[in-house]
């Protein structure tokens, strides 16, 4: 820290009691000064050579005899007084960062300028500013934080907007420029070459400065002049977004964490959560979507405005391929539908003119859309352990990711799975609509030896992937385009003459393929004849009454009859 020395005499400043200083000199005092509620015994002649305001005060005073001055409105109140008053006699003052802001506003109201004397207080501490404090990096942030309590003087001085200018330069700079010293606890970046930074007696110095290496220096100022640095800086135009989204994601962190979560804290934090959004980058991805969404969550919570909310939602909408799982899990899923629809609605309005209407995305990237609907999976399988979670909310949401691009549909089917352990309740008709979610013939192998033997599947499901995965390996020299369901595919099982085939090549594979087929492969070919035989004898006895509204086997009664002596379905389980 910087400091300036004034004076040279010693301190004869004494005190008498709790409220009263003096001077012990040879001359007795003549004048007293009230400042506040402290009584200051001095001398007139070292005073009124640097003090206008003191003269005249003096001049206009009633009793020469008995002089008592009143001063109620001084900046600093007795503290600075007194610092002014030593530096009238001389003796030694020390400037610094904390007390030069102080020092300024009282020499500026005890008018100690330069036409009074010559190298005055204002004088001074003018210097000081200048010469030190604002060509210093720490020291032009805690100058900044003293200007708060003595407004409007450092105001109207322009101390404030000295600082502002002074710490928004330093933060634009090149980082290969800065040679001072910063405050960097968050993260470490390596070095271009990958060697490791070398060591200075056991200290590991880092050789690149990062592009936020100022970040974390500016996370205690008060939210007014942090408000005002960052707006200083943005318009400068030299520091990037994403290192404005760093620091908004650091100050947001740090004032959380000092102010907690009490009641009473409620109107601060609503203002800092306000204060920050309106501070958000508003170049597109140029802020982290975990700050994003934290954001969106403390909005909620503490009831901010509705535009305040509608805007977060906008931007994290429109970026939610960049969202992790880990951001969205603690978010409420009306909250996440809302996020969805964002994303699905974009480059819709401009084309359609409705911003109602919903429909395949058709203009955003196409591996946006494969992570959204990747995103969402795993988010489904999260929430989908809450036992209270109603059914209609995880299809609505599943609905509306159901037209993006899924190379696999493991993700769902797992989510599917979790919701049917957590809900074993619901109904069949629920169990049929819950499984329309997934495409069988996008499950993975793995995935299918998994479903085949899943008891909480309904039997229908359970055909429909073994058919589905003995035609793939029937098909294996050709590829099969990928296809959505339809209502009717759903609602349909193989013929009876596509499952006297499928058994025809069952047992092909079983006898011939013991060399060709690896163990998962016989698995599921022993699987599939066990259930594939019990669904051809209740289909021979009564094929004519199938039907759409059950989710078990197509031959329903006799699957039901003959379940308990199936050692195919006794044996199928779930390893969620």
């Amino acid at each position: 820290m910087k400091f300036m020395k004034l004076g040279s005499k010693q301190d004869l400043f004494q005190s008498r009691g709790e409220n009263t200083r003096y001077v012990a000199a040879e001359l007795p005092t003549d004048i007293i000064v009230n400042v506040g509620n402290f009584k200051f015994y001095l001398h007139k002649f070292p005073l009124l050579s640097k003090s206008a305001r003191l003269q005249n005060m003096l001049a206009i005073s009633s009793d020469e005899n008995n002089i008592e001055l009143e001063i109620h409105d001084m900046p600093g109140g007795p503290a600075t007084f007194e610092i002014c008053a030593k530096f009238c006699y001389g003796m030694t003052v020390t400037l610094n960062a904390y007390n030069v802001v102080p020092a300024r506003c009282a020499a500026e109201y005890l008018e100690m300028h330069e036409s009074v004397e010559k190298g005055n207080l204002v004088y001074k501490t003018e210097v000081f500013l200048d010469s030190s404090i604002f060509k210093t990096w720490k020291d032009s942030i805690i100058v900044f934080q003293t200007t708060k309590s003595f407004l409007p003087w450092s105001e109207e001085l322009k101390v404030v907007s000295r600082c502002l200018d002074s710490i928004s330069s330093k933060a634009s700079m090149d980082p290969s420029r800065v040679e001072w010293s910063y405050t960097y606890n968050r993260k470490k970046i390596p070095n271009e070459n990958g060697a490791e930074s070398p060591l200075y007696n056991g200290v590991r110095k880092q050789l690149t400065v990062p592009k936020d290496w100022w970040v974390e220096d500016l996370c205690d100022l008060h939210i007014d002049l942090y408000k005002r640095v960052i707006i200083t800086i943005k318009a400068r135009g030299k520091v990037g977004p994403d290192v404005v989204g760093e620091s908004l994601k650091a100050y947001l962190h740090r004032r959380l964490k000092k102010g907690g979560r009490t009641n009473g804290d409620d109107v601060k934090n609503r203002l800092l959560i306000e204060t920050v959004i309106c501070l958000l980058p508003t170049e597109r991805n140029g802020v982290s979507c975990d700050l994003l969404i934290q954001l969106l969550q403390e909005c909620v919570q503490l009831d901010c405005g509705e535009k305040q909310r509608d805007e977060l939602v906008k931007l994290v909408g429109q970026q939610l391929h960049n969202v992790s799982v880990a951001d969205l899990v603690n978010v409420d899923v009306d909250l996440v539908q809302e996020l969805v629809n964002i994303f699905m609605m974009q480059d819709q309005i401009a084309d359609h003119g409705d911003e109602h209407d919903f429909l395949e995305v058709k203009f955003v990237d196409s591996g946006a859309k494969v992570k959204v609907s990747k995103l969402i999976d795993c988010y489904l399988a999260g929430i989908a352990r809450n036992p209270d979670l109603p059914l209609s909310k995880f299809t609505d949401l599943a609905d509306m990711v159901s037209t993006l691009s899924r190379p696999s549909h493991d993700g769902i089917y797992r989510a599917i799975d979790m919701f049917l352990k957590e809900h074993p309740g619901i109904s069949k008709l629920e169990r049929k609509k819950l499984c329309r979610l997934m495409d069988c013939r996008k499950l993975s192998a793995d995935a299918c030896m998994h479903a085949i033997q899943n008891e909480r599947l309904p039997l229908r499901i359970v055909v429909q992937i073994l058919f589905f995965e003995q035609m793939r390996a029937s098909r294996s020299a050709s590829s099969r385009s990928a296809t959505t369901n339809t209502e009717e595919e759903w609602d349909s099982v193989p013929t009876s003459e596509e499952l006297k085939t499928l058994k025809g090549e069952l047992a092909g594979l079983k006898i011939n393929g013991g060399g060709k087929t690896n163990q998962k492969s016989k698995g599921m070919n022993l699987m599939s004849s066990r259930i594939l035989s019990k669904l051809f004898a209740g289909k021979d006895k009564d094929s004519d009454n199938e039907s759409s509204d059950t989710s078990e086997s197509p031959c329903s009664t006799s699957a039901r009859e003959t379940k308990s002596n199936t050692p195919s379905r006794s044996r199928r389980h779930s390893a969620s």
